[in-house]
């Protein structure tokens, strides 16, 4: 498979080059295949469906084929993959995709533990580290330090925003030791972002240090990422008849989006042939993209703090992707999008829970409420002329193609659910009145000793420390 530049389309790379070097250090773009090749039909309509690490090894094997073998891949995919993602009603046209069943209740342990296993197998035979730098607005630092811990040849520096996340999402990125090791900078997820791209693209940092990036501008966290798209539409299409008598129904993925890889990661799903009608791109107050969609001006901003913390960002970093991959016309033939403000995300936890039952994250949340109102009359009343206003939360003024899916009852949608509920339990507590149980595997971190160091939000600063301790 040959990658390309998003800025810059004469590049032409393989997947080692795109994934050790994270992005393009000359133009700061990230890398993408030129091309998303269609998975057999024969494949996508087995019955029964095809397992998650059978998607997994099928959908990856075009993207490293002649520079990872079968063989090497599937020992890749067995080692990266000991859970999965279950598909959960919770009523007759809505299901929850739960991500959060790896090893720390996140959707970014499908990306990094496929990734870390990725970086280590083509750095085997360096003589040198490859240094990791990873920002995180939340989930993303404590998946890629669990993937990476330990990991011959691997080197690991997180970045995040001090006291801008859950404290169990801090204990889960500060008690890291050995190869992995955090810094809590003072200042926005934006600012931990922009931190590393300046050290990607600094030629005198990059002289001394083999770098390399986790986060979603990395593309070997997106491709493995489409592995529970398509796993989960395959699922929810066999079942749907027998849920809700829909022959045939139109799926619409709800993603609750920050950096907008996940979404980003579907996109490549529904490209290899997934059976997604369309997309919800639902987010908080950092409406970035949303507004892009109503507007068509994509306009940067500082991000605000919210109670879905994982998706502050005011910069989405994939959105130079999705342009690459869509105009933006296309973008809203495809897309519906949404976003809520804090009072809205704590009442969407709790209507959900009174509703279904069903005890979901902040996160999520948004993707619920998305979901409802698209169902319950939004999308209809926007077919019938209402012309919502983009800057006040809810739909944004965009109809999408399947609109007429959702109108005559024809489609369901799977709700993305990006963490456990008891990784931000003061909110679900707020809303519902009682806090999510524990898993052990959190339980446990919470008794570790904090060893983040601290960082001004200054890149000569940090370039200094790099120096000086990797």
């Amino acid at each position: 498979m040959i990658y390309t530049d998003t800025r810059d389309k004469s590049v032409k790379t393989d997947l080692k080059t795109a994934v050790m070097s994270g992005m393009n250090e000359k133009t700061g773009g990230l890398y993408i295949p030129v091309e998303f090749p269609k998975l057999p039909s024969s494949f996508i309509n087995k019955t029964p469906e095809p397992s998650f690490r059978d998607i997994a090894f099928e959908m990856a094997k075009p993207y490293v084929a002649g520079e990872i073998p079968d063989k090497d891949l599937q020992a890749i995919i067995q080692d990266a993959y000991p859970f999965t993602a279950p598909v959960v009603p919770v009523d007759k046209v809505s299901y929850v995709l739960e991500l959060f069943h790896g090893p720390t209740c996140a959707f970014k342990d499908f990306g990094a533990r496929f990734m870390a296993r990725v970086m280590s197998y083509f750095n085997r035979n360096e003589s040198t580290p490859l240094h990791i730098l990873v920002a995180t607005s939340g989930d993303t630092g404590s998946a890629v330090g669990s993937a990476f811990h330990n990991v011959p040849g691997l080197d690991v520096t997180i970045l995040y925003p001090e006291g801008k996340i859950s404290p169990l999402q801090e204990k889960q990125l500060s008690t890291f030791d050995g190869n992995v090791r955090a810094l809590k900078v003072k200042g926005t997820f934006d600012d931990c972002q922009k931190l590393v791209k300046t050290a990607f693209t600094d030629n005198e940092l990059r002289a001394k240090l083999r770098l390399s990036s986790a986060n979603s501008i990395n593309i070997s966290r997106l491709l493995p990422q489409s592995f529970y798209y398509m796993y989960s539409s395959l699922a929810v299409r066999a079942r749907s008849w027998g849920d809700n008598k829909i022959e045939n129904p139109a799926i619409i993925c709800v993603v609750p989006s920050g950096n907008f890889g996940n979404l980003t990661s579907g996109l490549i799903a529904r490209e290899m042939g997934a059976p997604i009608t369309g997309f919800v791109a639902a987010t908080n107050s950092n409406r970035t993209i949303p507004d892009w969609i109503a507007t068509g001006d994509y306009n940067a901003r500082p991000s605000v703090e919210t109670y879905a913390n994982a998706m502050d960002v005011g910069a989405p970093s994939n959105y130079e992707r999705i342009q690459a991959m869509y105009s933006l016309e296309q973008v809203r033939s495809l897309f519906a999008s949404y976003w809520l403000d804090n009072d809205g995300i704590i009442d969407s936890i709790k209507n959900c829970y009174e509703k279904t039952g069903y005890t979901i994250d902040p996160h999520g949340a948004v993707g619920w409420k998305a979901w409802s109102d698209i169902r319950k009359g939004g999308m209809e009343a926007l077919k019938n002329g209402t012309k919502n206003d983009f800057t006040k939360p809810g739909l944004t003024p965009n109809l999408p193609s399947w609109a007429d899916k959702v109108i005559n009852k024809e489609a369901v949608g799977i709700i993305l659910e990006t963490a456990h509920p008891a990784k931000f339990g003061a909110t679900v507590q707020k809303a519902t009145g009682s806090s999510p149980i524990i898993p052990d595997r959190l339980e446990k971190v919470m008794k570790l000793e904090d060893k983040a160091i601290p960082m001004e939000n200054n890149y000569e600063q940090f370039k200094a420390w790099l120096l000086a301790n990797l």
